[in-house]
């Protein structure tokens, strides 16, 4: 088993970008430009390195390589996206990293990407790029390339050999359960599970008793080996089951409008360990949209976009607009999912405005374009 801050540190460690590895400060997938930019380099990682893996760093400063983290990215759909766009797409994963001295809820992302071991190619438009656009890697720079296309295995010695620099071993794993339960949640219950003897998940959170059923907030859930964070949030609700070859979790959103709030299931992953030394995580979209009258959601919707322009002014609000601002996220959410497409924008205008102002609305806003990138992937 590869332990995946190991392999972060040995890339960083390993010169500069390069055909097989790539680094970021961040990725803005949720763009049509950062999505753009994101596939092409998958597409010229993939052609690449046919035969080996190919790695994008994200929270890394280019000048310096120092480390500094990003938000934590729990899109499990991210092949989706990939499969869209791309004509024989690579298998790809997004993995959240820990890093000690990073500020709670910031990790560095792991892109691993695998080739089919065909030409890979966008598949349409998007951005400036054109459908049938074939990329490679010359040198750090992700570059067009229309003629003497030719996949070549020029980097597995090097890549196995990072690899192997990155395994895993028993005092890695210890010191990684005594951090997390005795340092970093401290003041969370915490618990941990062996699998198949050799994974160990280990999760933390408040705990809250409804009906005979346990829920979490502030949850995460790490594996161990491979220093991996599997889930984090600052604000959901989450429930956790196991056996002996799976963990699995169900996170809930809480959504409604005024005082009748309730909470919704929105998607379940299940974690499956296997006797061969892998694991399999499946994630299944388990969310059912709320619906409401749309006269009335038309009328919230003017509401919170004339807030927004007090906000954007500098005008001082009324105790009951500061009450509407602490819920704008949720109605934007809710006004989204039943049909008002202008929600979104709204919601990523209200994100910049209050970032600095309001870091309670900020963070619930985050959370809520969270929910809509899932809900858009499946």
């Amino acid at each position: 088993m590869i332990n995946k801050r190991l392999l972060v540190k040995n890339l960083l460690a390993h010169n500069d970008e390069n055909s097989f590895y790539d680094k970021k400060r961040f990725i803005a997938i949720g763009q049509k430009e950062g999505k753009a930019k994101f596939l092409k380099h998958v597409c010229a990682l993939a052609n690449s390195n046919p035969a080996n893996n190919s790695f994008i760093v994200i929270g890394v400063e280019d000048e310096d390589n120092k480390i500094v983290g990003v938000d934590f990215f729990d899109d499990s759909k991210i092949q989706n996206l990939v499969n869209a766009y791309l004509d024989n797409p690579p298998l790809i994963s997004y993995e959240n990293i820990p890093f000690p001295n990073l500020p709670e809820g910031k990790v560095v992302g792991l892109v691993t990407i695998k080739s089919s071991k065909k030409v890979c190619s966008l598949r349409k438009n998007i951005w400036k790029y054109y459908g049938g656009m074939v990329f490679f890697r010359e040198g750090s720079i992700s570059m067009p390339k229309a003629y003497d296309i030719e996949l070549i295995n020029s980097n597995s010695e090097a890549v196995a050999n990072i690899e192997l620099h990155a395994r895993n071993n028993i005092e890695l794993t210890l010191d990684g359960v005594i951090d997390f339960i005795n340092n970093r949640h401290k003041d969370l219950e915490s618990n941990y599970k062996v699998f198949k003897e050799q994974f160990v998940v280990c999760w933390a959170g408040n705990v809250k008793k409804v009906k005979n059923q346990t829920y979490y907030s502030r949850v995460d859930i790490e594996l161990i080996n491979e220093q991996v964070k599997l889930f984090y949030s600052a604000l959901d609700e989450v429930t956790i089951s196991f056996d002996d070859h799976s963990f699995t979790t169900i996170e809930y959103v809480q959504l409604g409008l005024g005082k009748k709030q309730q909470y919704f299931p929105l998607e379940k992953i299940i974690i499956t360990f296997l006797n061969n030394g892998t694991y399999q995580l499946q994630s299944e979209l388990i969310f059912e949209r709320p619906e409401y009258d749309k006269i009335t959601l038309r009328h919230i919707l003017n509401a919170n976009n004339s807030l927004l322009d007090k906000v954007r002014k500098n005008i001082p609000l009324k105790q009951a607009e500061k009450n509407d601002l602490k819920t704008i996220a949720d109605t934007y959410l809710i006004c989204y999912l039943n049909g008002f497409e202008e929600a979104k924008a709204k919601m990523e205008d209200a994100r910049l405005l209050v970032k600095k102002s309001n870091p309670e609305v900020y963070l619930a806003l985050k959370e809520s374009l969270r929910i809509l990138r899932k809900v858009e992937y499946n």
